[in-house]
């Protein structure tokens, strides 16, 4: 939220984020007549608790902890496709993780601002972005299928918090 020129830190309910999570996933599992499995739902809410990308092993070590049993990769990898597929989360190439998808069964940019500090990332999808993006590739005569866009800088709150303390000095890295 913009204020008087300065980022505000609002505070964040993961829980309305995970719902709304699951229930656009059961929508579209509807429509396909897929099956929302109790792993592929439990992947799907871990990739929603926090809004940072998490990586296959890291799911796998999470889900385990919250089951109280192993849980073979094959499994979380299934669950991962699973769900890339109907679009209800994105990899984040550079980070080789995971992320929930906010626009699932929608065309969008792909464009993820990914924190330095923190490691929280945002989705935002701007049209700008796609028509951009679409110009490009039809003044090369190229068939553009997918595109994933990485912007890392500093969140909302991390700018805050830097703004706040000055830049960190080499000796306090």
């Amino acid at each position: 939220m913009l204020t008087n020129s300065r980022l505000v830190h609002q505070p964040h309910d993961h829980g309305r984020c995970i719902s709304a999570a699951l229930s656009r996933a059961e929508e579209l599992c509807a429509a396909s007549k897929a099956r929302l499995t109790s792993t592929r739902k439990s992947v799907l809410e871990l990739l929603w608790q926090s809004h940072r990308p998490l990586g296959a092993y890291q799911l796998q070590d999470q889900l385990a902890a919250l089951s109280g049993k192993s849980i073979a990769p094959p499994t979380i990898y299934r669950a991962i496709e699973f769900l890339l597929k109907l679009g209800l989360i994105h990899r984040i190439p550079s980070l080789n993780a995971y992320i929930g998808c906010p626009f699932p069964g929608s065309d969008h940019s792909n464009l993820f601002m990914i924190c330095n500090a923190c490691g929280s990332a945002a989705e935002v999808a701007h049209n700008g972005i796609n028509d951009l993006l679409q110009k490009a590739s039809d003044k090369a005569n190229f068939t553009l299928q997918s595109q994933t866009l990485e912007l890392f800088g500093l969140c909302p709150n991390c700018s805050l918090s830097a703004a706040q303390t000055g830049p960190a000095s080499p000796e306090n890295r």
